[in-house]
């Protein structure tokens, strides 16, 4: 896929992930962090022999919910950003000389980007795009969104289970929240450390510096009363 979304011919080995690490560490996160505001208010939930199951089933329903809506934005997203390529492609293509190319490029580059490429690098974009036949009229959307926003739902809903489903498997309530907890920090920690060694930092400090907000979101929350 191109930058304006535009798919063409290649190799499945050459196919790059619909999802880069930090989305899909991000996603699990977000699944973990929404699960666990619904196991810090358990003891809201009440006494009695389906405590544990109610738990549960509450905080499957927030990720469902949460991760349907995070797919549709991801969706939305994806579908605005391509737009905008797009729109950026033809502006210009429909520049009157070359230096107006140039100068459109240049203006829609990030700040930080602008001092590394020269109007050279600029013009050669600018003549690739101008004998492009295939550039899209509009923006849609491809078979690798829909993969992406799929895995995304799967994603935040599977991060329900290791928080909640030690309360369908413990009888014992108190004993269920200490599992559920661990497990978050222990989640946390392998997050961490793959966003780390993703992002060149050590992956064990990266992965207590997770583990640590975990914690503190979690004596947080019931500071608050969960």
């Amino acid at each position: 896929m191109d930058a304006t979304g535009h798919t063409e011919q290649e190799n499945v080995g050459d196919r790059e992930p619909v999802l880069d690490v930090v989305d899909r560490v991000c996603e699990s996160c977000f699944g973990l962090f929404m699960a666990l505001t619904f196991v810090g208010t358990v003891s809201a939930v009440g006494a009695g022999a389906d405590a544990g199951h109610k738990m549960f089933y509450t905080a499957l329903g927030c990720n469902l919910a949460w991760g349907l809506a995070d797919a549709v934005m991801f969706l939305v997203r994806t579908l605005v950003a391509r737009g905008r390529r797009v729109t950026l492609a033809h502006s210009v293509r429909g520049q009157p000389n070359a230096a107006a190319g140039v100068r459109t490029l240049r203006d829609a580059m990030a700040a930080w980007l602008r001092p590394l490429i020269g109007d050279t690098e600029l013009e050669s974009i600018r003549r690739r795009l101008g004998a492009r036949p295939d550039l899209p009229q509009r923006a849609v959307f491809v078979r690798d969104d829909f993969t992406a926003a799929a895995a995304i739902f799967v994603l935040v809903v599977a991060a329900t289970f290791p928080v909640a489903l030690p309360f369908v498997l413990f009888a014992n309530v108190p004993t269920a929240l200490i599992v559920s907890r661990v497990l978050t920090i222990a989640m946390l920690f392998g997050s961490g450390m793959a966003l780390g060694h993703y992002a060149g930092f050590r992956g064990w400090q990266a992965g207590l510096a997770m583990a640590a907000v975990g914690v503190l979101l979690t004596v947080a929350i019931i500071a608050l009363g969960g």
